[in-house]
C-alpha cells in the first residue's frame, strides 16, 4: 500500500509539467484513495477545477487499457486520457516517484446541464423541480452554489444537494363546506393553489389540506385531488378521500355529468341578458401559456345569465358545460365582457371576480348533493342585490 498526501500529488503534477512552483498542496482538492487490487494504489483529485487520477502500480507496464480500467474501477462511466511521461523517453507513460511506478490519468468530462444531470441521478424528482432548487440556492458544485440550470456539469464533479426539510403546514386550514368517509368540499379562498405545481412545494395549498383527510394520492403533490380551481378563483372544490371515490369523482368529471355554476362580474354590458356561448378554445400561438377563441381548438360551451347592474358592471351566473382551461375568462373576453380582475385577459383589480357559487355532484351512495359557497364579500360589496 502506497501513502499519498497532497504534497506528493504536487509534486507528481510537477513532474508531469502540469504544475509549478506556485502550486500548493492546498491547491489539490477533494482527495481520495483506493485499491482496485491488492498491489496497486488508485488516487483521485481535483485540480484547476478539473479531475484526475494517479495510480501507482509497478505491473501496468504502460497499458493505457489496462490502467483505464483501473480508474474505471472507482467510476464505471468515466472515460480518461493516460499523460505521457515528458521526463523520460525509455517509457512513454510511467514515471517513477519514491520506487513505484506512476501514472497519471486526466479526466475527459461528459458535460451536461446540472438540472439535467440531478434529474438522471435523482429521477424520483422532476427536472422542473430540481431546477426551482437550483434557482432556490440548494445545489453545490465542488463545493460552491450554483443557481442556474444551466451550468454544465462534467463526470468528476461533486454535486450536493442540500434540500430544506418539508415546511409544516399542520396548522392551516380551510373551511369545511361537507366531510363524510368518502369526501371532502372545503371552500377554497382566492389566492390559494390547488395543488403545487411540482413535486416542490413551498406554500400552502388545497391539497396539502386535503393530505390529513385522505389515502390518495399520498406519494404524490396531488392528495385527494379530482378537480381544480385556479389559484385567483374562490369557491366550492370537492377531494376524494380514497382511491375508489377519486375514479368515481373523475369519472363523472371527464363524462360532464357534474353540473358546476359560478358567478362572475364583468366589466360592461352583455348584448343579451342570458346567451349560450359555443365556441372552441386553443392554446395561443404567441403566448402557449394563455388561450384564445380558434376554429381550430377544442369545444368549449358556456352558459350565461345577467343577474344584475351596477356602474358600469354586470353581475352574471355561469354554468360552463364543457371543461377548458380558462373557458370563462376566455369566453367573456370574446364578448366584450371580460371578468374583472382578469391580469391575462382584462384589467387588473383587487382580484379576480369569478367565485364557483355550486357544485352538483354525485357521491358513494347514489346521492346526488349540491354544495354552496356563499358569494364572497367583494361581490355583494358591488352588488347588494345579492344578499336580498
Amino acid at each position: 500500500m502506497v501513502k499519498v498526501s497532497s504534497n506528493d500529488v504536487v509534486s507528481i503534477l510537477r513532474r508531469f509539467d502540469y504544475a509549478d512552483e506556485a502550486t500548493y498542496p492546498r491547491h489539490v482538492e477533494q482527495l481520495k484513495f483506493s485499491h482496485p487490487r491488492p498491489d496497486n494504489t488508485l488516487v483521485s483529485f481535483r485540480f484547476k477545477r478539473r479531475s484526475f487520477y494517479i495510480l501507482f502500480d509497478d505491473s501496468a507496464e504502460d497499458d493505457t487499457v489496462y490502467i483505464i480500467d483501473q480508474m474505471r474501477s472507482d467510476k464505471q462511466e468515466l472515460d480518461g486520457e493516460v499523460i505521457k511521461n515528458p521526463q523520460d523517453h525509455l517509457t512513454t507513460y510511467a514515471l517513477p516517484f519514491k520506487g513505484k511506478e506512476v501514472y497519471l490519468i486526466e479526466v475527459i468530462p461528459h458535460k451536461k446541464r446540472l438540472d439535467v444531470y440531478l434529474a438522471e441521478h435523482y429521477p424520483d424528482i422532476s427536472r422542473s423541480t430540481w431546477q426551482k432548487h437550483i434557482k432556490q440556492g440548494h445545489i453545490t458544485v465542488n463545493d460552491e452554489v450554483q443557481t442556474s440550470p444551466k451550468y454544465e456539469v462534467g463526470d468528476g464533479d461533486a454535486v450536493a444537494a442540500n434540500l430544506p426539510p418539508a415546511k409544516d403546514y399542520e396548522s392551516d386550514t380551510l373551511p369545511i363546506i361537507y366531510l363524510d368517509d368518502n369526501v371532502i368540499v372545503v371552500d377554497k379562498p382566492v389566492g390559494i393553489l390547488t395543488h403545487a405545481k411540482g413535486a416542490l412545494s413551498d406554500e400552502f395549498t388545497v391539497a396539502e389540506f386535503f393530505r390529513r383527510y385522505t389515502t390518495f394520492g399520498l406519494d404524490t403533490n396531488r392528495p385527494g385531488i379530482v378537480h381544480r380551481l385556479d389559484r385567483d378563483t374562490s369557491g366550492v372544490i370537492i377531494g376524494a378521500r380514497n382511491p375508489e371515490t377519486a375514479a368515481m369523482l373523475q369519472k363523472q368529471f371527464s363524462e360532464r355529468t357534474t353540473k358546476k355554476t359560478y358567478l362572475a362580474a364583468v366589466a360592461g354590458s352583455l348584448k343579451h341578458p342570458e346567451a349560450k356561448i359555443d365556441l372552441p378554445i386553443g392554446r395561443h400561438p404567441s403566448e402557449p401559456s394563455t388561450f384564445r377563441v380558434d376554429s381550430k381548438g377544442k369545444s368549449a360551451v358556456t352558459v350565461y345569465s345577467t343577474l344584475d347592474e351596477q356602474q358600469g358592471l354586470a353581475l352574471i351566473r355561469l354554468q360552463p358545460l364543457t371543461g377548458r382551461t380558462h373557458q370563462l375568462r376566455v369566453h367573456m373576453a370574446y364578448l366584450g365582457a371580460p371578468i374583472l380582475g382578469d391580469r391575462v385577459y382584462g384589467t387588473p383589480s383587487d382580484r379576480l371576480y369569478l367565485h364557483a357559487l355550486q357544485l352538483e355532484i354525485t357521491i358513494p351512495g347514489g346521492k346526488r348533493m349540491t354544495f354552496s359557497s356563499p358569494a364572497p364579500d367583494e361581490f355583494t360589496s358591488k352588488f347588494p342585490s345579492i344578499k336580498q
